[in-house]
């Protein structure tokens, strides 16, 4: 796969189709590309050019600890790489994280973002706790208690060197206080918007989006129905539709039910691309 250099980084990434609008899609969590290839092949073969990339610090993709918020680095990154491959205005789309990562980008480059394909949206108390956790303090505890080879050997960081063994190299050339500091800046930038109806972002930065949008909710403890149904509310020019009907209050993030709904999920977003490639 290409590798572009997006400020300072190497970043993994892949484009899928060879003409039509552009389409930018970021999984959950930090997974890399191959969490979204499988809907970008659907979203390609009905006419669009999809981009498809490793965040940084995700899958093949280089390391790197800056700035004050994570999400907003990666907004950047990705703002970089499609002014690289001339290829925005986009649409910008992803699943928990990276719907996050999504609103972001449309709230700080609104030219650049044509619309937004929004699945799985994040929010509540629940989440807030879980994602922080998973995200940032496991990570300083693991720092404090065994450096940055213990990081190197969690679960992440292992494929993610695994996947780009210069990674290595470059986690163990942070010292233990670098990287603490970054997760800690990252971790507060987290909570400072954790109490948001949508995390991240709050009614009136939501409500100054006027892309068209289109949202389909999670269904469980971590992007539960009624975040997505606060979105759809908030976002002044969205649409709303369901795929996976039954909800989830016991699981934390119900992955499992998305998978047989991949078909119906894409022919939602190939149908919003097209209405709205025709206005």
């Amino acid at each position: 796969m290409p590798i572009a250099s997006v400020r300072g980084v190497e970043i993994n990434y892949q484009v899928l189709g060879e003409r039509g609008p552009w389409v930018a899609l970021q999984p959950g969590g930090r997974r890399g590309l191959d969490g979204v290839k499988l809907l970008a092949e659907k979203l390609a073969e009905a006419g669009n050019r999809v981009l498809i990339y490793d965040r940084r610090n995700c899958g093949a993709s280089g390391i790197a600890f800056e700035g004050n918020s994570e999400n907003e680095v990666w907004v950047e990154d990705l703002h970089a790489l499609l002014t690289q491959l001339d290829a925005a205005p986009a649409f910008i789309g992803g699943s928990s994280s990276g719907c996050r990562l999504a609103l972001l980008f449309a709230l700080r480059h609104p030219a650049a973002a044509r619309g937004l394909l929004l699945w799985r949206v994040t929010g509540g108390a629940f989440a807030a706790q879980r994602l922080v956790q998973n995200y940032y303090t496991q990570y300083i505890d693991m720092a404090c208690t065994g450096g940055m080879a213990a990081v190197c050997d969690s679960e992440h960081f292992r494929e993610v060197v695994a996947a780009n063994p210069g990674n290595r190299v470059r986690l163990m050339g942070f010292s233990v206080d670098q990287f603490i500091a970054a997760m800690e800046r990252w971790r507060q930038s987290f909570n400072a918007g954790a109490d948001n109806p949508v995390l991240g972002l709050s009614p009136a930065e939501l409500r100054s989006m006027t892309m068209p949008a289109c949202i389909v909710p999670g269904t469980d403890r971590t992007h539960p129905r009624h975040v997505g149904q606060a979105a759809h509310r908030l976002l002044p020019n969205a649409e709303y539709h369901e795929v996976v009907t039954e909800d989830h209050p016991d699981q934390d993030t119900a992955i499992e039910a998305w998978e047989p709904k991949e078909g119906l999920l894409a022919a939602i977003f190939i149908d919003f691309l097209r209405r709205r490639q025709r206005h």
